[in-house]
């Protein structure tokens, strides 16, 4: 028996497909329904196992385009959505900001406005999750502390800038329409399914077919990392048990310059393929700073573990083998993805049924 119609946007994604996989298998009762634009980044090869289940379906549709968000509640008239799809690339921000003010604010705009229209006069059991980035606190010097929930925003990318606008008016509504809302600040995620325009899928893509590994200035910036199936399992605990009109910051307590993560990355890669020690670090090749770029991003998760009881559960040295296995392990998946023709493949193959 369905007892909750929930909406996932963007669960094509790196993130969202690893929540769909969680939410489908781990509770029959629900049915989910995953929109996404299928943009470069969303790959519905990431769901082919669970294609086929009762609970689940696709649409595909585009969170910029009222009139459609607008019937799409009307007909599925959904009891919650976990909203993930955005733009998520600031070096593509910096080319192309419209394309984030357009999806990011506009688009989530568009999703709360549905969302008020068919929960008017029936709050009861009903939940906008928004699902956000640490990027919208800004920059760190080494010797700051965490960012909390509290921290001011600070963006400093188009990117950061349309997710702290989306974040603000996710909030905006709970405190103006009374919308049952909860939003959560996550830090870099890694794992399998990840587009490789990503640090980590790239560069094993690239020391895997010996290309050059730029890093950007001297490599100095340091990020928090967390395994995306440990995010996942944040969500749901958020989504579950988190406090309405409250926002939690999930992290991994664990900071990497990416000068040492990639000299990492090379010596585990080394090992895997066989190669002679230090052969992969000989592709790193500095490049010019990215404009704007952040110094430091950390996160304080003692909210939610203090408050919901949740931590990671993937120490990073697993996780980062997990990682570097899986791609190694899905070389078509990896090959589709870098040529593009995952598009053709598995899209066609998939609405043509």
């Amino acid at each position: 028996m369905i007892t909750r119609k929930i909406l996932i946007t963007g669960g094509a994604g790196f993130i969202g497909s690893h929540l769909i996989h969680l939410f489908v298998k781990k509770y029959p009762q629900y049915h989910i329904v995953n929109l996404d634009k299928l943009t470069y980044a969303g790959n519905l090869e990431n769901l082919k196992e669970i294609e086929g289940k009762p609970n689940y379906d696709f649409i595909k549709g585009d969170i910029q385009d009222e009139a459609f968000v607008q019937q799409l509640f009307k007909e599925h008239n959904f009891d919650a959505v976990i909203h993930l799809a955005a733009e998520s690339h600031v070096d593509r921000s910096i080319a192309n900001p419209h394309e984030f003010i357009f999806t990011n604010i506009v688009g989530t705009v568009n999703l709360l406005n549905a969302a008020r229209a068919i929960w008017e006069g029936n709050m009861e059991d009903r939940l906008f999750y928004h699902v956000s980035t640490d990027e919208v606190y800004g920059s760190l010097e080494m010797e700051d502390e965490p960012f909390k929930e509290t921290t001011a925003y600070d963006p400093r990318s188009p990117y950061s800038a349309s997710k702290a606008g989306s974040d603000h008016l996710v909030r905006a509504y709970f405190h103006t329409f009374g919308l049952p809302i909860v939003v959560s600040n996550c830090s870099n995620n890694y794992g399998p399914y990840q587009f490789p325009e990503k640090l980590l899928p790239l560069f094993i893509n690239n020391i895997k077919n010996s290309r050059p590994l730029p890093v950007y200035g001297k490599g100095e910036n340091v990020r928090d990392w967390l395994y995306v199936e440990d995010h996942a399992t944040a969500i749901d605990m958020i989504f579950h048990k988190g406090t309405l009109g409250e926002t939690y910051n999930v992290g991994g307590n664990n900071e990497w310059q990416n000068i040492k993560l990639i000299r990492k990355l090379c010596e585990i890669m080394d090992r895997k393929l066989g190669r002679e020690e230090g052969a992969s670090a000989q592709l790193i090749t500095f490049v010019k700073d990215r404009a704007g770029h952040d110094l430091r991003y950390a996160i304080d998760a003692s909210k939610i573990r203090n408050e919901l009881g949740w931590e990671p559960s993937i120490k990073f040295d697993e996780g980062f083998e997990r990682t570097v296995d899986w791609y190694l392990e899905n070389e078509e998946w990896l090959k589709r993805v870098t040529t593009g023709d995952y598009q053709k493949y598995y899209e066609q193959q998939y609405l043509n049924r």
